[in-house]
């Protein structure tokens, strides 16, 4: 049976908008918060158990780094010593590093700090955390200022293939403009790495 061509094309035009619909709601939960508003604020435990609540630390510059210790990205920064250098040479700021993967465990997140030298890692093995702040990667960063609002959000530098050209550190870039009482000059780029293995 041949139907009139305004019903193809209404058809059509149906499917487009349930296709766009859905994809706007898968991506929905993702959607990183907007720079320059509240972060969102959390509660979560360390390896150790000790709680943490962004709210805690008002009055402080955070990061937030997402990671995966099994994702080539995050151990090739590791191996380079690429947060726990920049960790220590901004000893005032509060490092929060977080684990979204689904099968995370306060016991492979022990073992990992102790390895790699992390002082705090969050365990959001149900995402929540992650999915509020729309974490896509590990690593993904984010900057919070002292009065909780995001300031920074994406990929750690400008080196997603680790050659050996000079590298732009975005992170500590936004830290030190921040410490001179300057706006942060790069305030959103694109994070690189694996995805964040968020439960499906």
């Amino acid at each position: 049976m041949l139907y009139p061509f305004h019903t193809f094309r209404r058809t059509i035009s149906l499917l487009l908008v349930i296709t766009i619909t859905s994809l706007i709601w898968l991506q929905s939960p993702f959607a990183a918060p907007t720079v320059g508003e509240q972060a969102p604020d959390f509660t979560l435990k360390d390896q150790t158990g000790k709680v943490h609540n962004l709210k805690q630390y008002r009055g402080k510059l955070v990061v937030l780094e997402w990671t995966n210790p099994t994702c080539p990205f995050v151990v090739r920064h590791y191996e380079r010593d690429t947060m726990t250098k920049l960790a220590a040479a901004h000893p005032d700021v509060v490092w929060l590093t977080v684990n979204s993967s689904y099968y995370t465990t306060d016991a492979d997140n022990t073992t990992w700090a102790k390895q790699e030298g992390v002082e705090v890692v969050l365990n959001d093995a149900r995402g929540r955390i992650g999915q509020a702040y729309g974490a896509k990667t590990t690593p993904h960063m984010y900057i919070i200022d002292p009065q909780g609002r995001l300031v920074y959000q994406g990929a750690i530098d400008d080196n997603p293939h680790f050659d050996d050209r000079k590298t732009l550190n975005f992170v500590d870039q936004a830290l030190k403009e921040l410490k001179a009482g300057k706006a942060v000059s790069q305030s959103s780029t694109r994070p690189y790495g694996c995805s964040v293995k968020y439960k499906r």
